[in-house]
């Protein structure tokens, strides 16, 4: 399985041949990969972010039972808790708003900042 955080400087290298509009993609997509490094968070979201977009979806879909909505939305997104629990960072929601309102929160687990501050041998 790819390394994210690798995917993440593979995408910086190759950020200066990009439009503006990539080039704000391939950043956000960045971020993304460096708040999910944890393999068992970053395979968890490939599974719960996918459920919860079919959730919103499914709660919008004329002739189909709301519950299946509301149970695929919730359930996305209790997987991707636990694997923020699993990486030890904040869920990029919460993150934004404790943000918002001047609040500590973790955005890179300090597991990771530690590997980044040695230096490379």
């Amino acid at each position: 399985m790819a390394q994210p955080l690798r995917l993440a400087e593979i995408m910086a290298a190759r950020e200066a041949t990009r439009g503006p509009v990539l080039r704000f993609i391939n950043r956000r997509l960045q971020g993304w990969l460096v708040r999910h490094r944890h393999p068992f968070n970053f395979i968890i979201h490939v599974i719960g972010i996918p459920m919860a977009l079919t959730g919103v979806a499914l709660l919008l879909w004329p002739g189909v039972a709301w519950y299946w909505g509301l149970g695929a939305f919730v359930l996305g997104y209790v997987l991707q808790y636990i694997g923020h629990l699993a990486e030890g960072n904040d869920v990029g929601e919460w993150a934004g708003i404790k943000r918002l309102l001047g609040l500590p929160y973790v955005g890179v687990s300090p597991r990771w900042e530690k590997e980044q501050s040695q230096p490379i041998a």
